[in-house]
């Protein structure tokens, strides 16, 4: 290998031309899916004071609101759900009736050609704020995956392009696979949150959706500090028919994203969660960073690391003020 003075490396970055030709990583929207909470009940747009620039759209509005990103050129959504109708299952998001198919069927009508992608998991329709049903001090697996087979069904039928599980039961993608498929819906893809952690990122998120909760969520979600559990559990989502896999945070786990890319050959999402997007939401208005090159410089580092899609609540910024 050439060594200096031979070797200049800097004779390619100094044409900004040739430095965007040679760029080895790019982030388009067809990268972005953008998050985004849908409230019952509610009358107008309610911020997010943990999430700057992060509103509760109301159910009534959502239709507008769906046009509008379609229009700003987003390509997917993630939908969570709002719920005034709690109760120890979380039944309303299996209710053919419910919140969780109303906002799909509402997204889907604004916009078909906006890819809906459904979470599906019960915190915010639980009353107790937990991922599935509670047997004494303990969220029940097998009855927990049962209840998430229904609600996928209803998620289906109500019109969306995908399911994205992520209540960290085991099992849960092969009872999933198994309703959609028992049910006519044997083309609908599944998004695995296959590796995701305990995280303390959460926290804006769980004001956001209102799921605030008792204890904690570590005997399902992972250890943040396991790295090879983290790839047994997307490998074993893979095998049990997932199409997609997801790391889950993005920016404190590239390490897992990296790893899971090596030894799986299904697309990779990673999920900037709210905790990452606060961070720099909050220190950009303290005036500590350039906001809009470290949203570009954090996106290049995920895809970078292996994601194909990013879940990020920067994507409508980005879709507005371009990268």
């Amino acid at each position: 290998m050439a060594l200096f003075p031979t070797a200049r490396l800097r004779r390619l970055r100094a044409n900004p031309t040739l430095r965007d030709m040679l760029r080895e990583t790019k982030v388009s929207l067809d990268d972005l899916i953008y998050p985004i909470f849908i409230e019952e009940e509610l009358d107008d747009f309610a911020p997010v004071e943990s999430m700057p620039g992060v509103h509760r759209i109301p159910e009534k509005k959502l239709g507008a609101a769906i046009k509008e990103i379609h229009r700003a050129g987003i390509k997917a959504v993630m939908t969570f759900g709002v719920s005034r109708h709690k109760d120890d299952t979380g039944s309303d998001s299996w209710n053919e009736n419910g919140l969780l198919a109303r906002m799909i069927k509402r997204a889907k009508d604004a916009a078909p050609e906006l890819l809906v992608i459904s979470d599906t998991c019960f915190c915010e329709y639980t009353s107790h704020g937990h991922c599935g049903v509670i047997h004494g001090e303990d969220v029940h697996n097998d009855h927990t995956i049962e209840n998430l087979g229904r609600q996928s069904v209803v998620a289906a039928r109500a019109g969306a392009d995908m399911i994205a599980p992520s209540a960290m039961m085991d099992g849960q993608v092969a009872a999933i696979r198994g309703a959609l498929d028992g049910s006519g819906f044997s083309g609908l893809p599944i998004m695995a949150y296959s590796s995701k952690f305990a995280s303390a990122f959460y926290g804006p998120f769980r004001a956001a959706a209102g799921c605030d909760l008792k204890g904690d969520r570590k005997a399902y979600q992972m250890d943040p500090l396991n790295g090879r559990e983290a790839i047994r559990e997307s490998l074993t989502d893979e095998a049990e028919g997932a199409d997609i896999l997801m790391v889950k945070p993005a920016l404190p786990y590239l390490d897992v994203l990296s790893q899971v890319r090596a030894h799986s050959l299904l697309p990779l999402a990673a999920y900037q969660v709210s905790g990452e997007y606060a961070m720099i939401k909050f220190a950009a208005m303290a005036g500590a960073i350039d906001e809009h090159r470290v949203v570009r410089e954090t996106l290049g580092g995920i895809k970078r690391a292996g994601a194909d899609l990013i879940l990020t609540y920067f994507a409508m910024d980005i879709a507005r003020q371009g990268f």
